[in-house]
């Protein structure tokens, strides 16, 4: 009869030592996805930023000429630039559905405003289809 008890108490006391275990190991694993989920968001604002840098100084370089811009980047000049990218940050040619970011460079109507200091005015963002907007910045440039 004690011999019974023993293993009985033995049992009862690897299964608990299971259930903490198990306890672990899904918060570790609910840790790690988190942290996954943290990592792509950085990689994709870190790729977001090197782009809008990239554009910003192509539109300072060409004195604010969206054609060139545009030429440059392989976008569209649709009223602005506009350049399309996949989920990989590369160039799309067309709105297809591996379309992920949109890039865009809209220029102010301000130019009467503007025309005294030479100045060409805009803005340049980057959007996921989804809509989120992960970069937004102004342009400044002179003629």
């Amino acid at each position: 009869m004690t011999q019974r008890s023993k293993s009985t108490l033995f049992l009862i006391e690897q299964l608990i030592v299971v259930a903490v275990f198990a306890v672990c190991a899904v918060a570790c694993i609910s840790i790690m996805v988190v942290a996954y989920s943290d990592a792509n968001e950085s990689r994709t604002i870190s790729n977001a930023l090197l782009k809008a840098e990239s554009a910003a100084e192509i539109f300072k370089a060409t004195n604010g000429d969206v054609d060139a811009v545009a030429d440059i980047l392989d976008g569209a000049n649709v009223n602005g630039v506009t350049v399309l990218y996949n989920k990989d940050w590369q160039t799309l040619s067309n709105d297809t559905t591996d379309t992920q970011y949109v890039l865009t460079i809209t220029l102010d109507d301000l130019q009467q405003i503007t025309e005294d200091t030479n100045l060409i005015t805009g803005q340049l963002s980057i959007t996921q289809t989804t809509g989120e907007e992960l970069i937004v910045l102004p342009l400044v440039t002179q003629r």
